[in-house]
């Protein structure tokens, strides 16, 4: 047995007092769920991007999901995207019926390499992830989309707040739409939900449809027998977010930027504190990119990486709450069982191989940034 006196996970929601009475006033109200703030929070979230419309989830996994069926993605299509994600990305293409297609990952970012996809007759849909937080390069996904005839996605699950060539992830100038997560570990929170942000109008009503067992009391295909009259027209889910969750995010949103520009405070930090340090390297940011910091991911140097799994155990036992993003999506055993290659992408297998998530949230104090020095190098040094 042992006693941790201090421990700093990595990663983590910041609730206050007006977050908690914007959810009490809703809880109070007439309507709970298919109310009013739910669209209030949508356009919140639209105009905070640069987009026409947003159509909330009660996951990121759901607005995955519903994101892919808009696109007309089934039986036959074939989803590029990122090994180095959680496996919702890929698995929002299996439900359905699509196949998934890995690229392999930039070691400098872990973010998808566009020069290493492989477009089929099949490809229907690149969907890259901003890993961590720092922005694919969309000009080049964009270029490849295009030439291809193929649809681009964004899965922004780490990215809300972050910025590409000068305008805010989710404005959708190179892509179809955009996701993002608002699991209490993402920059803002609703408990669990996300979003898909489009310009299209006739993606944002297939979103709709598709969020609410693909029922609709508009653009009826039979005559109306009445005002109760509604048609369930696709194969739908229930996958509704509350009012009482996006009065959360609706108080939420507007503290995003303090939260990202603590983020970046903290990185910036980070960035110096470790910089030309012996046991590990860090992400920096590319040119005409800013990150929003979901993560940061450090990199062990090569001769610590057989000792990982040690440092990791020794690090949690010192109060450090690292994690590992990710385990490479092809390696878990359903999609093993798919018939993928366990190591299918050399460049994401050293990543992985490599790579630990330390704490990042907005809340980390000087104090507390010091503490995650020290013990960094304490540990690692143990192996040295």
């Amino acid at each position: 047995m042992f006693f941790i006196s201090k421990f700093l996970p990595y990663g983590k929601q910041t609730i206050d007092e007006d977050d908690i009475e914007e959810v009490v006033k809703t809880l109070r109200s007439p309507l709970i769920t298919q109310g009013p703030k739910i669209e209030e929070f949508e356009k919140d979230i639209a105009k905070y991007c640069g987009a026409k419309y947003a159509v909330a989830f009660n996951s990121g996994t759901s607005a995955l999901h519903g994101a892919y069926f808009a696109l007309g993605i089934g039986k036959g299509d074939e989803v590029i995207t990122s090994p180095n994600t959680f496996v919702a990305t890929s698995n929002a293409a299996l439900y359905l019926g699509a196949d998934v297609n890995f690229g392999d990952v930039e070691l400098k970012t872990g973010n998808l390499d566009a020069s290493k996809i492989e477009i089929s007759d099949k490809t229907k849909l690149i969907s890259p992830v901003h890993y961590s937080g720092q922005p694919v390069d969309l000009k080049e996904f964009s270029e490849i989309a295009e030439d291809n005839d193929v649809k681009l996605f964004e899965d922004s699950a780490h990215a809300l707040g972050a910025v590409y060539g000068g305008k805010k992830i989710g404005s959708l100038e190179y892509s179809e739409m955009a996701m993002f997560s608002f699991h209490p570990v993402k920059h803002i929170t609703t408990g669990e939900g996300g979003i898909i942000v489009t310009n299209d109008e006739e993606y944002y009503e297939r979103l709709q449809l598709f969020r609410s067992h693909g029922i609709t009391k508009n653009n009826l295909v039979n005559e109306s027998h009445g005002d109760w009259y509604y048609e369930m027209q696709e194969l739908g889910f229930n996958y509704r977010i509350t009012d009482i969750q996006c009065a959360l995010g609706i108080s939420q949103l507007k503290k995003l930027n303090s939260f990202i520009e603590a983020r970046r405070r903290i990185a910036k930090t980070y960035d110096e504190i470790f910089a030309e340090n012996p046991y590990f390297d860090v992400i920096l940011e590319k040119e005409n990119r800013q990150s929003a910091y979901h993560l940061y991911p450090i990199l062990l140097k090569e001769k610590f990486t057989n000792h990982k799994k040690e440092i990791f155990s020794k690090l949690r036992q010192e109060g450090l709450g690292v994690q590992v993003h990710y385990i490479p999506v092809y390696k878990q055993p359903y999609y093993q069982k798919l018939g993928f290659d366990s190591e299918l992408c050399p460049v994401c297998e050293e990543f992985y191989k490599r790579v630990m998530s330390i704490p990042m949230y907005p809340t980390l104090s000087d104090d507390d940034i010091e503490f995650v020095k020290e013990k960094l190098f304490k540990v690692i040094s143990e192996f040295d």
